[in-house]
Formats: structure tokens, C-alpha cells, sequence
């Protein structure tokens, strides 16, 4: 899919110069990619977070118009990033009963029953499926590239905008959002998508909370007005 993007984004996205197939050793496709320059936003010094904001939401805008022909679409192999949220409702469920008291369960009920309370109505999209700061490069202080496509593919955009609760201030969130220019009910699927997120982190299901970083999405995603 790469080949789909490159060129016609405001950043660049890896390019393949060769592929593999399984072998001895290593029983999967490989492929390798060119480099590119750049730190990703969790080891980047000081940043100036309102433009990335503008610079990621203007990326994600403008990934969305693009030509969907050949893109695949949303499923397993994106791990269901492009699907609606509820495929993740059980889980969802599961982790509010084992973390009791410790979430405020009335609120992210709600946020939850918002989330998955609409579909995207439009023809499917392009996602990236992962935007997260060990994804997204930038070079003298502005968004340079978006790497680790893995999960990318075509439906739902909704999955993208996670990085406006586990990332951005409320300022800067609303700088996003509108940059990516996303209806109410997109933003509601996204938030979704966030709490889905930290609450499996912090129950153990998924990847360590390093450095906190899903309890403070946590925070935010429930203290974000409704």
C-alpha cells in the first residue's frame, strides 16, 4: 500500500525498495524500506506541540481524500483499526468490571455508549491505523513522516484521532481536531477508540503503561465534555 501514498501526503511515508518471501529461519514476508531522516516524537527534544497538532491533522485530512481503489480494507490484519469500535466491546466491558472503583464507570459508559452509537456513512478511507509518537518523525520541529504502516488500510478514519487524548492538552486537542476536520460523531468513535485503549493497558491485557502514558489518556478521554 505503500506505493498508494507515497508522494501524495505533506510527509513522507516509507518507501519499499525490495521485498522477501518465508524462508528458513524467518517463516514470514519481509520487506526492506528506505530511510528516513528524523526523530519520533517521544525521542524528540522540545517540541512545539500546537504545530504538530495543525500538521497532524492536516496529514490525516488530506490521507482521507485520497483514492481507495486498491487500498484493503479494514479486518483482522489491522487489527480491526478502520472497523467500527464495538468489535472491542467485550473487552471493553471486561476491563470496566476489573477495574471496579477505580474508573469512574458512569462516565466511560457514556463515552462508550456515544462511541458506538454511530458508523461512518461515508465510502471507506484511508487510516493509518497506529498514530502514535513512535510513529510520526519530524525534523527541525515540524511532522516529517508517518511510518509503521502495518495496520494501514482503507474504512473507518475514526481509529486516528486517539493521539488528541494520550498526547495533546485541550488546547492543542481542539487544534487537532480541527485541522483533521472530523464531524462530532467521528470524534466520539476516536474517543472510543482511546478508552478502549487505556482501559486494556491498565488491566494488563495489552502493552505496559509506560510512563503513565494510558492513565493520563484515561484521564483525558473522561474529563473531555461530551
Amino acid at each position: 500500500m505503500l506505493p498508494l501514498l507515497a508522494g501524495r501526503l505533506p510527509v513522507a511515508v516509507p518507501e519499499t525498495v525490495a521485498v522477501g518471501e518465508p524462508g528458513a529461519g524467518y517463516p514470514f514476508p519481509w520487506s526492506v524500506r528506505r530511510w528516513l531522516d528524523g526523530e519520533t516524537v517521544d525521542g524528540a527534544g522540545p517540541l512545539d506541540t500546537t504545530r504538530l497538532a495543525r500538521d497532524l491533522g492536516a496529514t490525516l485530512r488530506t490521507l482521507r481524500s485520497l483514492p481507495t481503489a486498491d487500498g484493503l480494507l479494514a479486518g483482522a490484519h489491522s487489527f480491526f483499526r478502520g472497523c467500527h469500535p464495538s468489535v472491542y466491546g467485550d473487552e471493553v466491558e471486561r476491563a470496566l468490571v476489573q477495574l471496579g472503583d477505580a474508573v469512574d464507570q458512569a462516565r466511560a459508559q457514556e463515552v462508550w455508549r456515544r462511541a458506538t452509537a454511530t458508523a461512518w456513512p461515508h465510502e471507506a478511507v484511508w487510516f493509518h491505523g497506529d498514530v502514535a509518537v513512535g510513529n510520526l518523525l519530524v525534523r527541525d520541529g515540524a511532522l516529517s513522516a508517518l511510518i509503521d504502516l502495518g495496520t494501514c488500510g482503507v474504512g473507518d478514519p475514526a481509529c486516528d484521532l486517539v493521539m488528541a487524548w494520550t498526547f495533546f492538552d485541550d488546547e492543542d486537542r481542539a487544534t487537532f481536531r480541527d485541522a483533521a476536520d472530523v464531524d462530532e460523531a467521528t470524534w466520539e468513535r476516536g474517543r472510543g477508540w482511546a478508552l478502549w485503549k487505556s482501559l486494556v493497558t491498565l488491566t494488563g491485557d495489552s502493552s505496559p503503561d509506560v510512563d503513565g502514558v494510558q492513565a493520563r489518556a484515561l484521564g483525558a478521554v473522561l474529563a473531555d465534555p461530551l
